[in-house]
């Protein structure tokens, strides 16, 4: 690589620094129905959307998330996909920094959409990320916590077989489960069943952030209408092909009741152009705790959920 090209790789690494904004620990306890008492203060720990392919992801800031996570002492980690862009070949440097997380229980992670673009994708980060003793799932029902709590992991929304049927319903009814689902949009498919809670990424959060109204994106539409032209075509250029990354906007991050079921999402640690803004990268801090067995909109209408930061 020249002189030249290097000051500019050097350069667009560094403004993508700039641009990611300082880690957020978000901290969320969220009571669990029929949940054993022995399992009461269990916490478990996300990172999501880490895009490490030497430009959307700084060292440090994944040195900090791999820190802030192992500060935790969490019971468990869950990796909630997009490990890289477009080529899979960065996930060899990403593992490496990854088997470094630390808890109890290990970690475990599911695949999203950039981890399937090519045909290699999809093999090569699950066997990079097995071999540093992360265990990637591809719809499948484990028990890391014993046999009373589930843990689900899907197959990503957007591949074409996703199909949570089969898998949901290896799970007995009264079972509580925790599911980790790339996209949140699939959090509507998954309302046929119980989910405690899903853990998402995928959105990055909406990345730039109207404070009290939510994801520039959602307001699109009314911005652009209220702009002079020239901002008119910058607002435009910001959010271009965001209404193609997911429907439903308003799941782009934090906590959503969906029906009966819990959603989390989480805002990723990865940044795309032109940044982030009121939208900190992420790692969270989940604390399953038990609540009173009520049933239906009872139940729901009495779960207290708490963040913190």
């Amino acid at each position: 690589m020249g002189l030249l090209a290097r000051f500019h790789y050097t350069g667009f690494r560094n403004m993508y620094s700039l641009l990611g904004g300082s880690l957020r620990v978000e901290r969320l306890t969220v009571p669990i129905r029929n949940l054993p008492p022995a399992l009461a203060g269990l916490q478990i720990a996300q990172l999501s959307d880490l895009h490490f392919d030497g430009l959307r992801l700084s060292e440090r800031l994944l040195h900090q998330a791999i820190a802030a996570t192992n500060a935790a002492k969490p019971d468990l980690v869950v990796l909630t996909g997009d490990y890289v862009t477009d080529e899979p070949d960065p996930i060899y440097g990403l593992a490496d920094h990854l088997r470094s997380l630390q808890s109890r229980l290990g970690t475990y992670a599911i695949l999203g959409n950039h981890d399937l673009l090519y045909a290699r994708s999809q093999p090569m980060i699950t066997k990079a990320l097995g071999d540093v003793d992360i265990r990637v799932l591809w719809d499948e029902v484990i028990y890391p916590f014993g046999e009373d709590l589930a843990l689900v992991g899907l197959r990503d929304y957007w591949s074409p077989r996703f199909n949570p049927a089969p898998v949901m319903q290896q799970i007995p009814a009264e079972m509580p489960r925790i599911v980790l689902s790339h996209n949140p949009d699939s959090a509507k498919s998954l309302q046929r069943w119980r989910v405690d809670l899903q853990l998402s990424g995928h959105t990055h959060g909406g990345q730039v952030i109207i404070p009290g109204v939510g994801p520039i994106v959602m307001e699109m539409k009314k911005l652009r209408q209220q702009l002079s032209k020239p901002m008119q075509r910058w607002v435009k250029h910001l959010t271009q092909g965001c209404d193609k990354v997911v429907q439903h906007w308003e799941w782009a991050h934090g906590l959503h009741q969906v029906q009966d079921n819990w959603l989390y999402v989480n805002r990723g640690l990865g940044t795309y152009l032109p940044g982030r803004l009121f939208c900190p990268p992420e790692v969270t801090l989940i604390t399953l705790v038990r609540c009173h067995p009520y049933s239906g909109n009872r139940y729901q209408a009495e779960v207290a959920v708490s963040i913190s930061r």
